[in-house]
């Protein structure tokens, strides 16, 4: 009996290890044992050297036209196709690809008819690659499976394009260096579009915070709720089931940003705080076993109850300036959507979904009417002045419009974009640390400093200087 409960014990082990080793990106991960994932946690918040110059504040020449080529173009990468079309003479779409010839041929008929005349790749893995290697393309835009983002932008950035691409940017701690190792060593952009920091409600409460409303900031809260058992399982939702494919493999905080970008944003990360540490677990998984019987018996997950994703994870982060943030992730329940979009100061408190405020420790919520007066008083001014676009263009109540449209004006005023690779991988990595910290008995794993140090300085958000 007791060499059965060593085996055992050795196996779990085993397991154990190659996850984590798998979660930080290591060749061979299955083959490590104890010492080498030791050693490769250690030296993750060691300083690393770097192969070219911080991409901080990074400029390029104005761009009067930006050349845009799009890497996939199912659900998210076409409405990505249509709101650059609206942009259109500000940016052209000069190529499209997508493995499945119907679904890029569909984005190009599109163009066309909003007078552009994109090329068209599709029928190979490998076609991707082509296109990126043209000439005329300054801005490759990414929207596939997760495992495939982190090569793509890195080869588009070694090809000399800018690259952004869909969230998250990357999910092992080494994809999150390549990408920052390659902006820095090729001096090119490398943005994750995380359309959730350009809300309105979000850069309302950006305006608020950056005037002082709420105070010295202390703690925030986000969140990813959203029940998505029915797309997951389709066998149309999302291309070859990819997504579902991630919850069989891996437990952890697999999309963390929508609710932790803007609270970042908030926080200053990177720009004055960071990240320092987090702490993570999950409750066990009952949601998306349950759901498996009620699917149709030609589906490969028919019936399948090995799923490793716990149906709630949570996941605390602590600031090395002291702040602290809880991030939510639960996709499988039956639950309303949410972000939270918590953020908590000395004067006053938020929380989202409903949008609700509190000031000066009064204990009730403010009314309708003063909550809706404080929001017009700090709406973010580029709201007001795309008002007309966005009532027009649209996308996930306008936030995804204003995305793009900042992301082109970007590169055609050759200033610095909102955003940078430093905030793709910091929001990124919370998914394998999040995983780490579990596999470690919910053990405290802190963040790797992808600025070098540069964090420290104090700097604007583009959005919050330039608009």
């Amino acid at each position: 009996m007791e060499d059965s409960k060593n085996s055992f014990d050795r196996r779990k082990f085993i397991r154990s290890s190659a996850l984590v080793g798998a979660f930080l990106g290591l060749p061979g991960a299955a083959a490590f044992g104890k010492s080498d994932v030791d050693r490769a946690l250690e030296k993750m918040s060691e300083k690393r050297p770097s192969y070219g110059k911080s991409v901080i504040g990074l400029k390029t020449e104005p761009i009067e036209q930006v050349n845009v080529a799009f890497i996939g173009v199912g659900n998210r990468g076409s409405s990505h196709v249509k709101h650059m079309a609206a942009l259109h003479p500000k940016a052209k779409i000069t190529a499209i690809c997508d493995i499945r010839d119907e679904y890029a041929q569909k984005s190009v008929d599109f163009a066309k008819e909003m007078g552009q005349n994109p090329k068209k790749y599709s029928g190979t893995e490998e076609a991707w690659k082509d296109m990126v290697k043209r000439d005329d393309i300054d801005l490759v835009i990414i929207s596939t499976p997760w495992e495939d983002h982190v090569p793509m932008c890195v080869y588009a950035m070694q090809q000399g394009k800018h690259a952004a691409v869909e969230v998250p940017a990357a999910y092992t701690v080494e994809d999150c260096w390549k990408l920052v190792d390659t902006a820095e060593e090729t001096q090119r952009n490398c943005m994750m579009l995380e359309n959730v920091c350009y809300g309105n409600e979000e850069l309302t409460l950006l305006q608020m915070v950056d005037q002082g409303y709420f105070g010295t900031l202390t703690h925030g809260e986000a969140a990813y709720i959203h029940d998505l058992r029915h797309s997951m399982f389709s066998k149309t939702g999302y291309y070859n089931q990819w997504r579902i494919r991630h919850h069989v493999k891996y437990d952890g905080n697999l999309y963390p940003m929508h609710g932790l970008a803007p609270v970042a944003q908030y926080m200053d990360i990177n720009r004055g705080d960071r990240f320092n540490h987090l702490v993570s677990m999950s409750s066990l998984e009952a949601n998306l076993s349950e759901y498996a019987k009620t699917i149709e018996p030609d589906n490969e997950f028919y019936k399948h109850t090995d799923f490793k994703h716990g149906d709630m994870n949570m996941t605390l982060i602590k600031t090395a300036k002291g702040r602290t943030i809880m991030v939510q992730h639960d996709v499988a329940s039956p639950r309303v959507y949410s972000r939270i979009n918590a953020i908590s100061g000395t004067k006053a408190y938020h929380e989202g979904y409903p949008s609700r405020l509190s000031v000066n420790g009064k204990h009730d919520w403010l009314t309708e009417a003063e909550h809706a007066e404080v929001f017009e008083k700090y709406k973010h001014p580029i709201w007001n002045r795309l008002k007309d676009e966005i009532a027009k263009h649209g996308g996930h109540g306008g936030m995804d419009f204003v995305l793009l449209y900042r992301l082109i004006d970007g590169f055609n005023q050759g200033r610095a974009l909102d955003m940078d690779v430093y905030d793709a991988a910091d929001w990124s990595v919370v998914t394998p640390l999040s995983g780490i910290s579990i596999q470690k008995g919910n053990a405290p794993v802190k963040f790797p400093d992808f600025t070098r140090g540069n964090w420290k300085e104090e700097r604007a958000l583009g959005i919050m200087e330039n608009v």
